[in-house]
């Protein structure tokens, strides 16, 4: 890369803060788009931009004087108003665009997430030529399609695009996979989902950042990644279920060992859900369809087109990044909670 403005939508969230720190490290100025303060990133000189990317006014001033956006503002998670998922994640990535157009910003490098090809059944070693999904079973992977389908579309030789395809990014200053398997793992809320066998890649949150990185490398040099989509993960995928257990044994939580059919769990999901529903719950509910499949099956990609056209290589095995989340949740005194499990 050889801007100097950068801007960061979601710069405040688990894989944007850590894009923005990496970005800083090399020297840039960097700017974030988000909706609170981040008091930590402005004492570290980046300019925080407070606002909505629902806000189309707001993001065209946002990103004037920027040659580089990288886009990882969303609204994650598998439950909530499908308007809301719209509005945010393809919406808000519509407004991107524009914005990006007007300011005549040259590169936009957008984090995506391997959902949007999961069509309920195994994926293993599947690469960028698989079709999206027809029937997505959550909001969050019918939107991620409309907004990644944009992105590509805009490629062109004004605006060069990208999308990366991380998944189940984890890492220290995770605030939603991991602790949310944590506090599932103490409450004793688990059950290993079809036959414990299924694998899943996982991606550490450094080769993450690192693969964002090398695709704005290409765009701003040859653009062969122009228009292309990415798999980065973990050079190998793990067995679900064993990794979920060493790390509950790593922090004293008793492993899993409890099992259900996948058909039970899903024909639970699908009655949480309804009734979720017409209660208007905003809670997610402890299973759902779509999380189901994802504990039962297994999801994991290829990534060697991204290995071929980027460059990409884990630089943190997975056996190293546990041993650094290990350290950081005994920092924050998680492993010491844990053993205050059930």
């Amino acid at each position: 890369m050889n801007s100097d403005h950068v801007v960061v939508t979601g710069g405040g969230g688990f894989i944007g803060k850590a894009l923005v720190k990496a970005l800083l490290v090399r020297g840039y100025t960097v700017a974030v788009i988000g909706r609170n303060p981040y008091p930590d990133l402005m004492r570290q000189g980046v300019v925080c931009l407070r606002g909505d990317i629902r806000d189309r006014a707001f993001v065209r001033q946002a990103l004037v004087g920027c040659e580089t956006v990288f886009h990882v503002a969303a609204k994650a998670g598998i439950w909530g108003p499908r308007q809301e998922y719209f509005a945010i994640n393809a919406g808000g990535t519509d407004n991107v665009l524009a914005a990006c157009l007007e300011n005549k910003v040259r590169h936009l490098i957008y984090t995506s997430t391997p959902s949007v090809v999961f069509d309920r059944a195994d994926i293993q070693g599947g690469d960028e030529s698989l079709p999206y999904t027809r029937q997505p079973l959550c909001h969050y992977a019918a939107s991620k399609i409309a907004a990644e389908q944009a992105v590509l579309a805009a490629n062109s030789e004004e605006l060069r695009t990208v999308a990366i395809r991380p998944h189940l990014v984890w890492g220290p200053g995770d605030r939603h996979l991991i602790p949310r398997l944590l506090e599932r793992g103490r409450a004793g809320l688990l059950k290993i989902v079809g036959n414990g066998t299924n694998r899943v890649d996982i991606a550490y949150i450094d080769n993450v950042v690192h693969a964002h990185l090398l695709a704005a490398d290409n765009l701003h040099s040859s653009a062969t990644a122009a228009g292309q989509v990415f798999f980065v993960g973990q050079k190998e995928p793990v067995l679900l279920w064993s990794w979920i257990n060493e790390l509950f044994a790593r922090v004293g939580i008793p492993p899993v060992t409890a099992s259900v059919p996948f058909s039970v769990a899903y024909a639970a999901g699908g009655m949480l859900e309804l009734a979720a529903t017409l209660i208007r719950q905003k809670t997610e509910p402890r299973m759902t369809r779509f999380l189901s499949h994802q504990l039962a099956h297994s999801h994991w990609f290829s990534h060697r087109r991204a290995e071929q056209v980027l460059g990409y290589q884990e630089l943190i095995s997975t056996e190293t990044g546990m041993d650094r989340l290990l350290h950081w949740l005994q920092e924050k005194g998680g492993i010491q909670q844990a053993g205050h499990g059930r």
